[in-house]
Formats: C-alpha cells, structure tokens, sequence
C-alpha cells in the first residue's frame, strides 16, 4: 500500500533501525517506547489487521512469533516478554497494517489492566 508507513519501512524507503530482517518480516524498535524493550514486528506483505489475515497469511504469523524469542533476548530481554497484536479501532491498533509488539526488559512487565 503507497501510503502505509510500515509498507515503506520494510520496503526501506523510511529508514529504520532493523534489529532482524529476513525475506517475509522486519522488526525495529518503537518510536514511542513503552518498556525498555519495545521492538515491533511487521509483515512486508501489507495485511491491514490480525481480523483480516486469511489461512495464506498463516506462514508469515508463525514467523513472527518463532522469532519472538531471538529478538527479546538479543534486545535485553532474555529472561522473558510480552507478545501484543493490537488488532482495529477497538484494541488500539493504530497504523492499520498489522504489527506485532515485543515488549519486556529487565524488570518484570506487569500485569494486564483489569477493570471491574
């Protein structure tokens, strides 16, 4: 998609620190991180949510969770992490192409928000 931000990172034409690439993903950190680790995930082929992902998709979804791991413990977090796919309006996705956040660090990341 031409005027997707995450379509122009993988493709390279907006810089980024990539902390992992290979043919179907890359992974950069956060501009506005929320831990100290906070890597994200996104697929080089535009799918717009983890709603819209179809069986073809099924690959590149893997993917980016098997790498989970690698990538927090050579960013900082070896002793464990968060796994994030916020997905539409309603989890809080806010570029619509889907993205997989990597969050953790040296202290523990804390429990999810509960409301009563």
């Amino acid at each position: 998609m031409s005027d997707c931000i995450f379509c122009k990172i993988a493709a390279g034409e907006i810089p980024a620190k990539t902390v992992y690439e290979d043919e179907e993903i890359v992974a950069f950190p956060d501009i506005q991180p929320q831990r100290p680790v906070h890597i994200l995930v996104v697929p080089r082929r535009h799918i717009v949510s983890l709603a819209e992902a179809g069986p073809d998709d099924q690959g590149v979804l893997g993917r980016m969770l098997g790498v989970a791991g690698r990538i927090a413990a050579e960013q900082g977090s070896p002793d464990g992490f968060r796994v994030i796919i916020n997905t539409g309006p309603i989890g809080g996705q806010e570029v619509m192409h889907l993205h997989m956040h990597i969050v953790g660090g040296p202290e523990p990341v804390g429990p999810m928000l509960k409301r009563n």
